[in-house]
């Protein structure tokens, strides 16, 4: 069945329960009671902005945009693309696109106009959502895209080259669209990450979104009567997959806008959240927050919250030592997946396997994994390989480019690019990205391994390894480091510390800087290579 038949169950089963919540901690609004006046605790004079639907009237907005795009003479398969930041009409709208049979593309929203305008023309779009962030991006892009598509404003003062979103759906029709729609059929155009260059658009069928919404609840035993924080970006296929099971299990999920640790722990507190998925950032700012006493586990309600997982980047296994620390009766699994496999879930380590922190663990519901070598064969168990995975959630293709989908899809198996290895007990370990790999002196040095060895340094707040030229041996390892808060630290101090690596893996250069996240929370290695080696991100997108 399409993923629009769980939405239309959720509206008939759990009609007037609140489906979504939409908070914003950089508005505020009048005084309004909270937990923390039953707590006795001294109530703010203000609260964060706050909005909410039911599932009926999330299916009834969908519907009210399924029949605008029908009437304005959309066809089935024909391409919309959304560039909103996470707000509540966002949700309503995709599934409104996939209501009347169109393929939804989500745009990330820090795209520039140059990007929007490469994403809209791959991808064939004929419909563009957009919100008040990005009405000058829009704009600059208009006579270039602006003829041919239908341009709908997400917001309170439509410009004029727009149409008001909200006046064009008030008059539409309620009820469900008669348009047929299958499993089999494609659903959705999302964008590679860009981390390793111009974006690629990986087209998905419905069955795919229907497998990971599944997948997702029977991993983390989501029930009615959960509530899921969902903080990251919802154009990427991280936050979505995760929130499918919400909707798999028509419970509760709230949309942050925000992701401070006091807001973070405002919003479990006051919306009673069990299941929170965070970035390595974020858990990173919490524990900071918490061990320099800003941020006090007493003064929230957190009993409730039962599971943390973390995805979309390598987890340093002493960052969860630190966190269970604070949180002991936590459940905590780590979920690997890529946008080609339908986001997260493809590899997870399973709750119950915390004893296996730092593998990203065994294969997902419904999904088998290999690990292959250059001439695709698979390793002897513990080698270093290339992880692929198979399963029901892989990409059609990548849209417009067989070339590129030829290199990744072999015979039903996805190539991740990612090498890995497998342990005697069957579970997956990520040792670094295929184009990552620091050769040097002949020998092959994994940069996440010595990232993870790092991140143990109490002083260390983030860490990034990239490979500098070397004349005598080829390239040597540099370890960019970006300190806690308030802490000073030297080379010596760090090359001491290093002293516990075999000689081979210890970073040969120590820099302290900043390290640059995506808003999924990957490392942007090109950006520190063009900064520290010279190598320019335009050549890194011609190589990708």
């Amino acid at each position: 069945m399409p993923i629009t038949d769980l939405l239309e169950r959720n509206s008939k089963l759990y009609g007037e329960e609140i489906a979504l919540v939409e908070i914003n901690p950089e508005i505020q609004e009048e005084p309004r009671v909270t937990w923390r006046e039953y707590a006795l605790i001294q109530p703010t004079s203000s609260t964060p902005y706050r909005r909410e639907i039911t599932w009926s009237v999330f299916d009834e907005k969908a519907n009210r945009v399924a029949n605008m795009l029908l009437s304005r003479g959309l066809k089935k398969g024909q391409k919309v693309a959304i560039l909103l930041m996470n707000c509540l009409e966002w949700l309503p709208i995709y599934f409104g696109i996939l209501k009347a049979g169109a393929i939804a593309v989500p745009l990330n929203f820090r795209y520039t106009a140059q990007e929007i305008e490469y994403c809209v023309k791959l991808a064939d779009v004929d419909v563009l959502f957009f919100g008040p962030e990005f009405i000058g991006r829009v704009e600059d892009i208009v006579p270039s895209i602006g003829r041919d598509r239908l341009l709908f404003f997400v917001g309170e003062t439509c410009p004029s080259f727009a149409e008001d979103y909200h006046r064009a759906t008030a008059n539409c029709s309620s009820a469900a669209p008669k348009v047929l729609v299958d499993d089999e059929d494609e659903a959705a155009i999302y964008y590679s990450s860009g981390t390793t260059g111009f974006p690629k658009a990986i087209l998905l069928k419905h069955q795919a979104l229907l497998q990971a919404a599944r997948m997702e609840a029977i991993h983390h035993a989501t029930t009615h009567e959960d509530v899921f924080l969902c903080i990251p970006p919802l154009y990427h296929t991280g936050a979505k997959m995760h929130w499918f099971g919400s909707l798999f299990t028509g419970s509760k999920a709230v949309l942050l806008k925000g992701n401070t640790p006091q807001a973070i722990f405002d919003a479990v507190s006051q919306e009673r959240c069990t299941i929170v998925w965070l970035l390595v950032p974020w858990c990173q700012d919490i524990l900071a927050a918490l061990d320099r006493g800003d941020l006090k586990i007493e003064e929230y309600q957190l009993s409730q919250w039962r599971l943390m997982h973390i995805g979309a980047q390598p987890v340093p296994p002493s960052l969860i030592k630190h966190w269970l620390s604070y949180f002991p009766h936590h459940k905590y699994d780590t979920n690997y997946g890529l946008s080609e496999s339908t986001g997260p879930g493809c590899v997870h380590l399973g709750m119950d396997n915390i004893g296996k922190v730092g593998a990203i663990g065994v294969p997902g519901y419904g999904w088998k994994v290999k690990i292959v070598d250059e001439q695709d064969q698979v390793v002897p168990q513990g080698e270093v390989g290339e992880l692929c995975v198979k399963g029901p959630g892989v990409m059609v293709c990548y849209y417009h480019d067989p070339q590129a989908t030829a290199a990744v899809l072999k015979d039903g198996w996805l190539h991740t690019g990612d090498m890995a290895r497998q342990d005697a007990e069957g579970f997956y370990y990520l040792v670094d990205r295929k184009k990552d790999v620091i050769i040097s002196g002949g020998e092959n040095l994994y940069p996440v391994q010595i990232e993870d060895f790092l991140a143990a340094y109490p002083k260390i707040h983030d860490v990034a390894v990239i490979g500098l030229p070397d004349k005598r041996l080829g390239e040597i390892a540099a370890a960019i480091i970006q300190l806690k808060d308030g802490m000073t630290c030297t080379e010596s101090e760090i090359n001491q510390f290093c002293m516990d690596l075999p000689r081979y893996k210890r970073p040969r250069k120590i820099i302290f800087a900043d390290v640059p996240r995506n808003p999924t929370g990957k490392i942007e290695k090109p950006k520190l290579r063009e900064k520290y080696c010279g190598v320019r991100l335009v050549e890194a997108q011609a190589q990708g």
